[in-house]
């Protein structure tokens, strides 16, 4: 049971629960970080299990356990978050003096914003959240609803060996931790951002986005899976050019990477998708 391959698999769930209490903490900065660690874990558990010759039925299920928090919980509480400072960031918005209501550090932000939110919400106390619109953040929950039904459908399905249907928990993860580290590493000068970013910060946009990648979990497209069964360029061009890619992006595009290689990703696979259609009526 206490494997190694089952070890990394629980330090996978430990770095999700770490994440929701950083999370509520208000330390949205340090959160995903966490979240990226899990996904490490996530991908040698399985490396691990393969080549020590340990994997088992009950490695796959631990998997998929410590997959809901860290890819299902963990981010449905990330975004959660951010639509509440969605709603009202008016205290981020430079006035005529070029003063700021609020000054001080991103946690004591954050933490007060979810408070003021629950205050309205549990206690109906008058605030800025005092509306029809504090149950908004609620949409936030489908994306942990749609993870449960995606790994469960994964445990059985044995049509994804080599490919995934629909997005996999872990990318799609990854694609909403953008929000947090972005808002958090340019908060001080959130007031001056250009009107794209505030718009795509804004409540209904990552309302609306959470409910579209989260429906690609259970879509079923064919999605790229990294499982190399040989090393060879014409088998594997789709992967090797998602790898190249992404690493030569990511230090020339730090945060901005993280929405490029994700939808890169469904580019390449919509590709490769077409492509092997292609091949098979050819054929």
């Amino acid at each position: 049971m206490f494997n190694l391959a089952n070890l990394f698999t629980a330090a996978n769930m430990l770095c999700g629960f770490v994440s929701i209490i950083l999370t509520l903490a208000g330390r949205i900065d340090i959160a995903p970080f966490f979240i990226f660690g899990g996904a490490v874990l996530d991908f040698f558990d399985g490396f691990i299990a393969r080549k020590l010759k340990i994997a088992g039925p009950l490695g796959k299920q631990l998997d998929s356990l410590a997959d809901m928090v860290t890819f299902g919980i963990a981010p449905g509480m990330l975004m959660l978050v951010m639509i509440i400072l969605g709603i009202d960031i008016s205290s981020l918005i430079p006035m005529e003096d070029g003063s700021r209501v609020y000054q001080n550090d991103l946690s004591y932000f954050v933490y007060f914003q979810v408070a003021a939110w629950l205050q309205a919400l549990v206690y109906e106390v008058p605030n800025n959240f005092d509306a029809t619109i504090k149950y908004l953040p609620f949409v936030a929950m489908i994306i942990p609803f749609f993870s449960m039904f995606r790994l469960a459908k994964f445990n059985i399905d044995e049509n994804q060996s080599d490919k995934f249907i629909g997005v996999p928990t872990p990318l799609n993860t990854i694609f909403f931790l953008f929000f947090p580290l972005y808002f958090a590493y340019n908060l001080q000068d959130w007031g001056h951002q250009p009107k794209f970013i505030h718009t795509l910060f804004d409540c209904y946009t990552l309302s609306g986005i959470s409910i579209a990648f989260s429906l690609l979990m259970v879509s079923s497209i064919p999605m790229i899976a990294l499982k190399f069964k040989n090393w060879s360029w014409k088998d594997n061009y789709f992967r090797y050019s998602l790898i190249g890619i992404s690493l030569i992006i990511i230090p020339l595009l730090t945060f901005w990477a993280i929405p490029i290689i994700v939808f890169l990703y469904l580019f390449l696979s919509l590709i490769e998708n077409y492509q092997t259609k292609k091949n098979e009526i050819q054929s």
